[in-house]
């Protein structure tokens, strides 16, 4: 581990490794550390949105995506009840299919790309504290990895360490906006379970959803948090019950199967402000949103594009906007539906509300100039 770099990021998981990619390859010395095994496996739906097919397609990273046998989504099935709104992934941009990798593939893919950059990683490495210097920026990180602890000097450091992020909770970053709404989810995933595109399933109370993923499919079910606190805690009981109330059918396809539970027991959303003094956060260590709209890996690859343009262009004086434009309508939207305050019409005018933002997050992905001209010539 050298002394001096132009970026230390903090958490190497999706958010974190593609903001090393991007630095590196604009020609940054960049040390990613992270307190994890390589290639965990963090709760996610997997769902990738048109926006985040397209970065990774821009970045040289979608074809590793694809060669790790990650099954093509072209299509989306909205199911409201008993009505069924199907909706086709037209080819565009190059792009014919979405995506929904397992993190086993997709984080490591993002982290051997930064590598090939030139960024230096280092796993089982935690933050310990932060350097400042006289003026209180911050300079610098103090990391700890097998008991020997290091000082590492940088002009800037990346908070892309989630939602219990050190680097936020070290600068004392505010949250400048905050959700009223929280789900509780348990996901499951289903080895060999084969299912042809995007299903979400609404009816009052309840949601659900099964994406495909590589080895099978990964099976969520969610209602509002205060449903897991009341009910018996019997994570098997809870996940099939609701399950059953928002998607019959697939509980009857998993009647009798066994199934390794993932409970998150839900978290309101936020919007923290971005920057600082030597600072910076990205992914879920910046902005959070519920998991009932499965936006946060397009979340974290956005926003690490809009970051690393910024650092690129010299600063981070329009960071906090240019994330903000996007993150509190898409914050609003996603807090509208984990109310479950709505009737199944209503519920279907807020999915196109959050269609038409993310046509917006399409278009910013199309307008960069800066960040992916630099990759595309260092490829």
């Amino acid at each position: 581990m050298n002394a001096r770099y132009d970026s230390i990021i903090v958490g190497a998981r999706c958010a974190g490794a593609a903001t090393a990619l991007l630095l590196a390859r604009a020609g940054q010395r960049v040390l990613v550390v992270d307190r994890s095994d390589p290639g965990d496996d963090p709760l996610s739906t997997h769902a990738l949105m048109r926006p985040a097919v397209l970065l990774l397609s821009q970045w040289g990273v979608l074809d590793r995506v694809i060669a790790a046998a990650t099954p093509p989504v072209r299509s989306a099935s909205f199911h409201y009840g008993d009505a069924l709104v199907d909706v086709p992934i037209k080819p565009r941009d190059g792009i014919d299919a979405l995506y929904a990798p397992r993190r086993t593939v997709l984080d490591p893919a993002l982290i051997d790309a930064a590598r090939a950059a030139g960024a230096e990683v280092h796993h089982h490495t935690k933050l310990r504290e932060l350097a400042r210097d006289a003026s209180g920026r911050v300079c610098g990180a103090v990391v700890e990895s097998g008991g020997v602890v290091s000082s590492v000097r940088a002009g800037l450091v990346i908070g892309a360490d989630g939602l219990g992020s050190a680097v936020a909770r070290a600068v004392a970053a505010p949250a400048t906006r905050t959700a009223r709404h929280a789900t509780a989810t348990i996901y499951a995933h289903v080895p060999g379970l084969a299912v042809d595109g995007y299903h979400w399933y609404y009816r009052p109370g309840v949601s659900a959803g099964v994406i495909p993923t590589n080895g099978g499919a990964c099976v969520f079910a969610l209602a509002p948090s205060a449903r897991f606190r009341t009910e018996p805690r019997d994570p098997d009981g809870w996940f099939r019950r609701v399950l059953a109330e928002a998607a019959p059918s697939v509980a009857e396809r998993l009647a009798g199967v066994p199934l390794a539970l993932r409970p998150f027991r839900g978290r309101t959303g936020y919007v923290r402000r971005g920057s600082g003094a030597g600072w910076a956060l990205v992914g879920d260590a910046g902005c959070f949103r519920d998991p009932v709209t499965a936006h946060g890996i397009t979340d974290a690859l956005r926003d690490a594009a809009l970051l690393a343009r910024e650092i690129i262009a010299g600063g981070l004086a329009r960071y906090d906007a240019a994330r903000d434009e996007f993150a509190v309508p898409m914050l609003e939207i996603t807090d509208a539906i984990a109310s479950f305050g709505w009737n199944l019409d209503e519920l279907g005018e807020l999915h196109r509300t959050l269609n038409r933002e993310i046509a917006r997050e399409l278009e910013l992905v199309r307008s960069f100039t800066l960040a992916d001209r630099v990759i595309a010539n260092a490829s």
